[in-house]
């Protein structure tokens, strides 16, 4: 450890730092019940952020639920609290999708997911999603479907402020059915998950911090109905787990800042090996990830910014099977990343960035292993007319292990405003994703969760992507979207059960999407009663996705698992003085679990209520109702999902002037 230590300091010592000011929320124009949509000539791509206001008056459980239930992506769940989410994006699963936390790249080396149970709402300040690959704002390697940022830090008001929460999460009791036999209801079933929230954040002129800690305990018992239409009660899946999260600011000369923050998160969990089995292994989880940042808007010149970041990460995963074989994989990581962006003229901006990520591994099943990995990229934003910009980019990548090398990355994007209220986006990408270290070196026995051997020839993913979008801001209530897109994907990796029931993992995988994206927002101030504000919110994609290799073709018709060809979603928010009561529903239509489309999930329809009330100027209480209609479905195949569930909560804030 002493030579990573030392490294470590090398670089916080030699490193100087970058640019797009993490704080600058100057580029939004519109808000609708707390989702943001950004109208800016900075960008082509489609985003949406998710503000502060907006997350604490959801009351989700977690960062996935807020994801569905807001912007209505498309979320695979092994189960509630602890159990693993796949985030998908444009039909992307959730290992093509970038998820970096206050800009910072987090995607696991070793599989390339990301646990978002690690971070808690509650020290969320917003969430950017960036839809589409090979974004020209962070440049980010193996962003196939978009961007996730997670941003956790934030400038703080003067004063002092202290903030503690606490909230309960009930199932519905019922009677059920255990070997043969009628059950009584487990009344404890209506304590079934805790969260403790404590927070506490100081601003003053040349200095600021904030911090966040929180523990939960999910016992994750709920009713549901099996294959043969027993009512069963789910167990052996209990997890508990807490966090910290920190970070510092300091202001320094010229509107220089240095910023850290630190986190770390734990958790032990019970891992079933299937939704109905009473099989299940043994978890434990330890994260620890460390940053410093210097941003510099004058960088030497007052048209040139700078940003520099240096992180360190190390992350263990022991697992132990129901059959008692132990395993455990620790994995250390280093990100340095240097971005300059250079304001030459009215016409031209250049933005620039280089980024290295080292990797080292050690495993039961992978040994071992270290990677370097990163790239250097090149934007520039040219206005040849005051309402039409382009947006060429080209990022170079490289990475050791594998059939990789270096590679080029180019994007192109085009905006026209012909008038103040239409905004037109266009455009063209390249996806490019390098195979994870479990692709490439894993070794396995029979004793092991998953039996199989690494590829080290396996080549990255390939392909290409388009997008073409319409925004017309009707006034200042009402905002429409809607935006075409289509990817094409090839060199897909996939695990094939060979000799003995051994899987090995192939370039074989080739598909095609294409998809409609619409939005409407639309809000209105009122003088009805109590009420001073109405938000309605729909949005509807259609994705339609051809599975082009294993012998099928176009014609075969068949679609690629987890991709719903429908998700529509809506919600209507009713806001007045002291508080607020949102209510919304996600639908899905049919889903396939396996590439043959012989195992179907059946559609399904979420209706959620969320009330939040300030009792005092200080004190808050706030519930939720999710799954009103108690709608049996599974998430992810042989995995159900909870039923309708109360949660109640308290919040107290206190701020010292």
């Amino acid at each position: 450890m002493n030579r990573y230590s030392l490294l470590l300091s090398v670089f916080i010592f030699c490193f100087t730092l970058f640019a797009d000011d993490l704080f600058d929320d100057d580029f939004f124009f519109f808000d609708t019940e707390g989702i943001v949509v950004v109208g800016t000539m900075q960008t082509t791509q489609q985003i949406a952020i998710i503000d502060r206001e907006h997350i604490e008056r959801r009351s989700a459980p977690d960062i996935a639920a807020l994801l569905q239930e807001t912007l209505h992506l498309n979320i695979d769940r092994y189960g509630p609290h602890g159990n693993q989410a796949n985030i998908s994006l444009r039909g992307n699963s959730s290992k093509r999708v970038a998820v970096l936390v206050d800009g910072i790249p987090v995607n696991s080396a070793m599989d390339g997911r990301f646990d978002i149970h690690q971070i808690d709402l509650n020290s969320v300040e917003r969430i950017e999603v960036i839809y589409g690959g090979s974004d020209s704002r962070f440049n980010v390697s193996g962003a196939i479907g978009g961007v996730i940022n997670i941003i956790t830090v934030r400038r703080q008001e003067p004063g002092w402020r202290f903030s503690l929460s606490m909230s309960n999460t009930s199932v519905m009791p019922g009677e059920y059915n255990l070997n043969g036999q009628t059950q009584d209801p487990h009344w404890q079933d209506l304590f079934g998950t805790q969260n403790f929230t404590v927070s506490a954040a100081y601003g003053g002129e040349a200095f600021s911090f904030s911090a966040n800690a929180f523990a939960n305990r999910a016992a994750n018992n709920f009713l549901f109905t099996d294959f043969t239409d027993n009512i069963r009660r789910k167990d052996n899946n209990e997890v508990l787990d807490a966090g910290l999260n920190t970070s510092m600011i300091w202001n320094l000369i010229d509107l220089t800042k240095l910023i850290a923050s630190a986190s770390f998160y734990y958790a032990d969990k019970n891992i079933p090996t299937s939704g109905s089995s009473s099989l299940f292994g043994e978890q434990v989880d330890f994260v620890s990830r460390q940053s410093i940042m210097l941003e510099t808007p004058r960088a030497f010149r007052d048209d040139l910014a700078a940003e520099a970041v240096l992180a360190w990460r190390f992350s263990r995963t022991d697992y132990t099977s129901p059959a008692g074989t132990f395993s455990r994989h620790d994995q250390y990581t280093l990100n340095a990343i240097n971005r300059w962006n250079w304001y030459s003229s009215k016409r031209f901006t250049f933005r620039s960035s280089i980024d290295y990520r080292f990797t080292l591994i050690n495993s039961t099943e992978i040994g071992s292993r270290d990677r370097h990995d990163g790239g250097i990229s090149l934007t520039v934003e040219y206005k040849p007319l005051q309402q039409f910009m382009v947006i060429p980019s080209v990022r170079m990548v490289f990475a050791t292990g594998g059939a990789g090398g270096i590679t080029a990355v180019p994007k192109l994007g085009f905006m026209w405003n012909p008038a103040d209220s239409l905004t037109l986006r266009n455009n063209y990408f390249r996806n490019f994703k390098f195979p994870e270290f479990e692709e490439l070196y894993w070794n396995s026995g029979a004793g092991s969760a998953m039996r199989g051997i690494g590829n080290p020839n396996l080549f990255p993913e390939d392909g290409w992507g388009a997008d073409l979008g319409v925004e017309w801001r009707i006034n200042n209530h009402a905002n429409i979207e809607s935006v075409f897109f289509t990817q094409w994907l090839r060199n897909s990796i996939h695990w094939f059960s060979g000799a003995a029931g051994t899987l090995r993992p192939e370039n074989v995988g080739e598909a095609a999407f294409f998809g409609l994206h619409n939005k409407f927002n639309f809000q209105i101030p009122v003088s009805l009663g109590f009420l001073n504000r109405i938000a309605l919110s729909v949005s509807y994609q259609y994705l339609r996705s051809y599975l082009l290799s294993f012998g099928y073709n176009f014609a075969s018709n068949q679609r690629i698992p987890y991709t719903p060809e429908h998700t529509i979603g809506g919600s209507l928010n009713f806001v007045w003085e002291t508080g607020s009561l949102l209510i919304s529903g996600h639908y899905e239509s049919v889903r396939f679990h396996n590439r043959e489309n012989t195992i179907r999930l059946p559609p399904h329809f979420l209706l959620n209520a969320s009330v939040s009330q300030n009792i005092r100027e200080s004190f808050v209480v706030f519930g939720s109702l999710r799954n009103i209609l108690n709608t049996s479905y599974e998430s992810f195949f042989d995995f159900p999902m909870p039923g309708i569930t109360l949660t109640l909560g308290v919040r107290l804030n206190l701020e010292v002037k």
